[in-house]
């Protein structure tokens, strides 16, 4: 162990909804009694992991916790500083929705917390990007998630086709996600862009009352495009089904 990392102490990812629906009955029992005991959280957005603390333990105690800024602008110095404040405490990252590390800042503190030898702890919980794989059809034996694909249309353009051709080339589920208020744009790039025979998968508010995931072909999505509008969604491209 490093002189700089607390001497004991284990760092926790807890997961938590996808969205508003659901309460502490859809967690597991385990990680309800861990958010009981941790005071030192890493959270995206002070205000809303109290809620989601809240919510997993109706009767937590909001005055006893420290909860510490980690988002995509914490730097790996400031990730090693927020270590230190462990001093063998138990410490918990969570999330602003799904799984902490997983399409989201909670990955660079796991990084630290592995540098400096301290024990890390994944608590089981839902990924949005799992559920929408294994509801897909697709190719759950190889897959690649690749983020939030470039704003610019000429460059998602070009970032569609690639993926497009690597699936083709290689039977691989290609993942990817987008911010939900440009969700119906990527759709309609996808739809003007992706062969027709080509299998698309989109995965809406899952875990969430009136969610839904689809595999159909591209000429299918096309004779009859869905309005997604700002919900959570996963995207997935991949081979036809007889291809």
């Amino acid at each position: 162990m490093t002189s700089n990392a607390p001497a004991e102490g284990t760092l926790y990812l807890m997961p938590v909804w996808l969205g508003e629906h659901g309460g502490p009955e859809q967690l597991a029992p385990e990680n309800i009694a861990i958010a009981s005991r941790i005071q030192l959280w890493y959270a995206e957005n002070e205000k809303s992991a109290r809620h989601l603390l809240r919510r997993m333990v109706p009767t937590i105690d909001l005055r006893t916790l420290e909860i510490h800024r980690l988002d995509k602008d914490t730097t790996a110095q400031e990730a090693l500083s927020l270590l230190k404040l462990m001093h063998g405490r138990d410490a918990g990252i969570i999330s602003e929705a799904g799984m902490p590390g997983i399409a989201d800042p909670g990955a660079l503190l796991v990084q630290a917390a592995h540098q400096a030898r301290i024990p890390v702890v994944p608590l089981p919980g839902p990924s949005s990007l799992i559920l929408a794989l294994a509801a897909s059809g697709l190719n759950g034996q190889q897959f690649t998630f690749h983020g939030y694909l470039p704003v610019k249309p000429q460059e998602r353009r070009q970032a569609v086709r690639r993926l497009e051709q690597e699936a083709m080339r290689t039977g691989a589920a290609q993942l990817f996600i987008e911010t939900p208020y440009r969700n119906d744009a990527l759709l309609a790039e996808l739809l003007g862009t992706c062969a027709p025979a080509t299998s698309l998968t989109i995965a809406i508010d899952l875990m969430q009352p009136g969610g839904w995931t689809r595999t159909r072909t591209v000429a299918s999505w096309r004779h009859d495009p869905p309005v997604l509008g700002k919900r959570p969604a996963v995207f997935i491209l991949g081979r036809p089904a007889n291809g």
